[in-house]
């Protein structure tokens, strides 16, 4: 692999991995806590560490980062060079779980902020069948081009979205407007917000728990 990377399982043969993605400037370590917390056996997590680079929006300081962003308003232009690198790197961390036995639809890809726009456009666009696409306090980047770019394989693939009701990073009406342009698009998504900022809390968890579960029970 060419991204350094963290990683724990629930049990010694863990059944479904998570492959979470950090938001801009932390690193893999930002998420583990919360994973741990979710108290669910036979799961392997992993938590790559986004390539440094610079950030236009942040005066071009170098920092672990899946994409450029150029400004807060997203009609000035997407870095989708830098998504299409990021969706190369999920893509490689998803043939590396098949590669240790686990099948694509048992592979979750889950991300927070910026990890979370990366989790949608990657997994949308992912020729098999994921178990589930989780993303946190964010948006559906490049959207336009989702409609011809979606891949079938994952058309009916679970989707889970929670935001804060006061996120000042990213507005909870980004993520509003984003759960729509899916569910426009056919997608079934499990939509939750709360009373926080650009962050999560216990609720949230409890829900990520309680839908990931529900996901592995159907598949048993």
């Amino acid at each position: 692999m060419t991204l350094s990377f963290i990683e724990f399982e629930t049990s010694s043969n863990p059944a479904f991995s998570v492959i979470w993605l950090h938001g801009l400037g932390a690193d893999g370590n930002d998420f583990v806590p919360v994973a741990e917390a979710l108290s669910l056996p036979d799961m392997r997590f992993i938590f790559p560490h986004a390539p440094i680079r610079p950030v236009t929006l942040n005066g071009g300081y170098r920092m672990r980062a899946w994409y450029d962003i150029y400004s807060l308003d997203l009609k000035s232009g997407e870095d989708r060079e830098g998504m299409l690198d990021s969706q190369q790197r999920v893509s490689e961390f998803i043939a590396r779980e098949k590669e240790r036995g686990m099948a694509s639809d048992h592979v979750f890809l889950a991300g927070f902020s910026q990890g979370g726009a990366v989790a949608l456009y990657a997994g949308l666009r992912h020729p098999e069948r994921l178990a589930g696409i989780m993303a946190l306090s964010t948006y559906l980047p490049l959207a336009a081009s989702l409609r011809e770019d979606a891949h079938p394989a994952n058309s009916e693939a679970p989707l889970f979205m929670a935001h804060g009701t006061m996120d000042e990073i990213i507005p909870i009406s980004a993520g509003m407007a984003s759960r729509d342009a899916l569910a426009n698009l056919g997608h079934d998504v499990k939509w939750h917000d709360y009373a926080m900022a650009h962050s999560v809390c216990q609720d949230e968890i409890g829900d990520i728990a309680a839908w990931i579960g529900k996901i592995v029970a159907r598949a048993r």
